[in-house]
């Protein structure tokens, strides 16, 4: 039977085989997370974070929405999309360096089309689907070292345009993700070898284009006592999580918190709240359900019924990993600031957004995976 043209068939088997323990799991998350905003700003007199918690709740709405939109959808269609999104990619990547607008910080990173959008968001999911469907279609030639150096190009074209915003952080997702795509596919180990002697050659040219802020950064992780001001809220984040102990402070209880000793804790620091305010428990339970999604999404690319269809499992488990992997780090003193987000947790709508289109993603591949004997 042909469930394509059967819609009773595809909504029986959207309900049979949805991750009810992913949606779940997420779900909790972004519950979580706007709990931990309202937290983290409550008794705010700045309009931007009076704004942060309606507006996470709209974006998490819209998300979930357009989530069980794309589980819907069969993402093998959008194989013959691929170079159209790629196409859109670039041309948003460049419209920013032409005409983007400055954010908070002052990096040239938005659009501004009547509502503000960020591109190198939307580069994060399109690099998934079009680095999955460029792999897929050359999945008996990856041996060979042109189609590695292919997938780096394709690849490399946007992560160096987001470079030049300048945005390191996002740059190094964007590797991570082609990094995590190409492991998945099968890439092999000489030509491992030969990426990270190539990386290892570029970095001396590409910290000669880094802005003075981003080496502050480096060079503050690395000798902290290099400039106080910049170290201050990093010492105020470990005092933060030391402080809470096993159990916390309590919800909305923590004095470094309410008494706002933390700067950026509704964004960057969010983990350190949480710490202080659930204290160990918290903070490792908090892990351990970002754990399970990633669990369950390299579940869904082990089941997954091409290899296209696995490689967008891969590179959507990549970003998230990363994502959390270096906001608990700099939290932790451990990684220097980037700014990345804590997956489905830190303020940020945007981030969110597409966030949830990656899991959306990851639902339609499983809803669509072999049927095990």
């Amino acid at each position: 039977m042909n469930t394509a043209l059967n819609p009773s068939a595809t909504s029986s088997r959207f309900l049979s085989y949805f991750d009810y323990w992913l949606f779940a799991a997420v779900l909790a998350l972004v519950a979580f997370g706007i709990m931990m905003i309202a937290s983290a700003t409550q008794n705010a007199i700045d309009p931007d974070l009076i704004s942060r918690v309606p507006d996470q709740i709209n974006y998490a709405i819209i998300g979930f929405i357009v989530l069980l939109l794309i589980a819907a959808f069969d993402y093998r269609n959008l194989a013959g999309l691929s170079m159209w999104l790629y196409i859109i990619m670039m041309i948003l990547l460049l419209l920013v360096e032409l005409v983007g607008v400055e954010g908070d910080g002052g990096a040239q990173r938005w659009l501004n089309i009547g509502i503000r959008i960020q591109p190198s968001e939307i580069a994060k999911i399109i690099t998934i689907i079009t680095l999955s469907t460029f792999l897929a279609k050359r999945y008996q030639d990856l041996d060979k070292l042109s189609t590695v150096l292919k997938a780096l190009l394709h690849l490399g074209a946007p992560s160096l345009l987001i470079f030049i915003q300048p945005n390191l952080g996002t740059t190094t997702v964007m590797l991570v993700i082609g990094l995590s795509i190409l492991w998945g596919a099968g890439l092999r180990l000489r030509h491992i070898g030969l990426g990270i002697a190539a990386l290892l050659v570029a970095l001396p040219v590409l910290f000669t284009q880094l802005e003075p802020y981003q080496v502050a950064r480096i060079t503050t992780f690395l000798n902290p006592s290099a400039d106080r001001d910049a170290q201050y809220n990093i010492d105020q984040a470990l005092i933060s999580v030391g402080s809470g102990g096993l159990l916390g402070k309590g919800y909305a209880q923590g004095s470094q918190n309410v008494g706002r000793f933390l700067r950026v804790r509704h964004t960057d620091f969010i983990f350190s709240v949480i710490a202080h305010e659930f204290g160990m428990v918290g903070a490792v339970g908090t892990m351990g359900v970002i754990a399970f999604v990633l669990a369950r999404i390299v579940r869904a690319a082990r089941l997954a019924s091409d290899p296209m269809g696995s490689m967008i499992c891969y590179g959507v488990a990549g970003m998230i990993f990363y994502h959390t992997f270096v906001s608990i780090g700099m939290n932790l003193s451990l990684m220097p600031v980037t700014g990345l987000p804590l997956p489905f947790i830190s303020s940020g709508g945007t981030s969110l957004l597409f966030m949830l289109i990656g899991i959306g993603l990851v639902q339609s591949v499983v809803i669509r995976r072999r049927t095990l004997p």
